[in-house]
């Protein structure tokens, strides 16, 4: 009863604290219900695994291999967001923290945990970063492109976007079609994460 007492502890525990990480700070600027669900799961998943296995060893190395499959899966694909796979690491680190925590205190414990809420509160706050979004635009004055120009490119965007767009970036070049890709950076007050603004060019039309 002792051990089941202490597992449904330790779940109780971690799942709150997740759940805390994904619901106050993951979810009001993103709004992805999936990842929501990914998340808290995958949480569980992890977390329920390791704490039953009964060798240390056999822990240790199936957290190394999940940390290792989830740092694969973000080099080979580009259909998960950085921020998504950052508090997919978080989550997943703090399960397996959770779970071989079991020779230290509950205090000691309750610390670490603070600590990563903490930091994450802290590195989510716009007191002391601004959001800057970025957007990629099909852009047809190319007479304005040239770096001698740049003041009345910035003033054409911004009538045209309604954005504060505070820098430029010039990329691929087209003469014949008279275009250009302009990559346009600019500060956000909207809290929400917009995942249109990840994308870095334009997809392939069937």
């Amino acid at each position: 009863m002792e051990a089941l007492g202490q597992l449904l502890f330790r779940f109780i525990f971690n799942f709150i604290v997740v759940g805390i990480i994904i619901h106050c700070f993951y979810y009001p600027k993103s709004k992805r219900r999936d990842y929501y669900f990914t998340f808290s799961l995958i949480n569980v998943s992890v977390f329920l695994l390791i704490l039953l296995m009964g060798s240390v060893k056999l822990k240790i190395g199936f957290a190394l291999g999940i940390f290792a499959i989830f740092g694969i899966i973000r080099y080979r694909t580009e259909q998960v967001p950085i921020r998504e796979m950052t508090y997919l690491f978080v989550i997943i680190a703090i399960s397996v923290i959770n779970a071989l925590a079991v020779q230290i205190s509950y205090a000691e414990m309750l610390v670490t945990n603070a600590l990563f809420i903490g930091c994450i509160w802290l590195l989510e706050s716009e007191r002391w970063l601004k959001h800057t979004s970025c957007k990629l635009i099909l852009y047809d004055k190319i007479q304005l492109i040239t770096p001698d120009r740049q003041a009345e490119l910035l003033d054409d965007l911004k009538k045209r976007t309604g954005l504060p767009i505070n820098k430029v970036e010039v990329g691929h070049i087209d003469f014949l079609r008279d275009a250009a890709f302009i990559k346009v950076y600019y500060e956000s007050d909207n809290q929400e994460i917009n995942t249109v603004d990840h994308l870095t060019r334009f997809p392939r039309e069937d």
